[in-house]
């Protein structure tokens, strides 16, 4: 069957393995060392993420789904959008609340998902085209620290980037990712942001430490994936999954510490990591905001704040920006 969408592919498989090697060869010889949270997925990686937004303890996802199932007509009337963006798409499912809200508005006229995975982009991209007809798709493959000025032009755009993913994200990173998102709209785009919200350390932690393991299984399966793309020899039950409040910046720190001394090899790389007992791999920030704060962080970069919601539990923000 001929394809039904476009789609650009501006990162290959040979352009993610260059990536991988550069981040985990900077990451394991630094000090204190490091790997960055985008090399947790894989298909496993993906399915244990999966799984944690299922959990009683992690509500971000579901307090997030119930701002979007209650006010995706709001945000459809304020966008005015004819184009919906969502960065860090994936398999598009809680979009399909914008897209309805948009097309029952009648505005939407084009939808641009844009993830790393190829195959997971064009297999959403393909039931897009199924279920919105005459809407159309125009898919990219790229990394949005990359890529964001190869976004498709043209229309009133609305960017998406939700499940507080932007938290991820240090502040160096954010602020440099703030700075090209804000350079590749114009003033009119809009920028949908979900956002997790400061709150009591105790609710926070536990979701990222649930009794039954999953997120420990997530946090150390970056360490499986170095193992099955650079052949390195880490043994993940050797380490523990250590989550901390931060109170001074706001974020959970996730670490992994090794619970003996540990030389491990990775041949790609022809890097040996010595460990000692105790010692701790940075993974992963998760950053907790306030509304001031993130309002004054997007309009550092000509993004104006004109509408919030939150989850009636007030645990989870969606902001609404434009580009001014």
């Amino acid at each position: 069957m001929a394809e039904t969408y476009t789609i650009d592919v501006h990162l290959g498989p040979a352009d993610l393995e260059a990536a991988m090697r550069e981040d985990v060869l900077r990451g394991l010889t630094a000090t204190p060392k490091y790997i960055p949270p985008k090399w947790h997925y894989d298909a496993r990686g993906s399915a244990l993420f999966d799984e944690i937004t299922r959990l009683p303890e992690y509500y971000l996802t579901r307090c997030e789904r119930a701002i979007l199932e209650a006010h995706a007509a709001d945000i459809a009337r304020e966008a005015e959008a004819d184009t919906l963006i969502e960065l860090g798409s994936g398999t598009s499912a809680k979009t399909r609340l914008l897209l309805s809200a948009l097309s029952a508005a009648g505005t939407l006229e084009r939808f641009v998902p844009f993830d790393v995975d190829e195959a997971t982009l064009r297999a959403a991209a393909a039931a897009v085209v199924d279920e919105y007809p005459g809407v159309a798709v125009h898919a990219v493959v790229g990394d949005f620290e990359r890529h964001l000025r190869l976004l498709p032009g043209g229309g009133v755009r609305m960017v998406a980037f939700l499940g507080s993913t932007i938290g991820n994200l240090t502040p160096a990173v954010r602020a440099r990712f703030l700075a090209d998102l804000a350079a590749t709209l114009v003033p009119g785009d809009q920028l949908l942001l979900g956002v997790d919200l400061v709150k009591a350390p105790e609710r926070i932690l536990a979701a990222y430490d649930d009794p039954g393991g999953v997120t420990a299984a997530f946090s150390r399966n970056v360490l499986r994936v170095l193992n099955d793309r650079l052949g390195a020899d880490f043994v993940p039950d050797a380490f523990d999954h250590v989550p901390r409040w931060d109170s001074e910046h706001e974020w959970v720190d996730i670490r992994l510490r090794s619970r003996t001394a540990q030389l491990v090899r990775i041949p790609r790389l022809d890097l040996e990591v010595r460990l000692a007992a105790g010692e701790e791999i940075h993974t992963e920030i998760s950053a907790k905001f306030r509304r001031e704060r993130i309002a004054a962080e997007l309009g550092g970069f000509g993004l104006e704040v004109g509408r919030w919601w939150t989850d009636p539990g007030e645990g989870f923000g969606v902001a609404l920006a434009r580009r001014l």
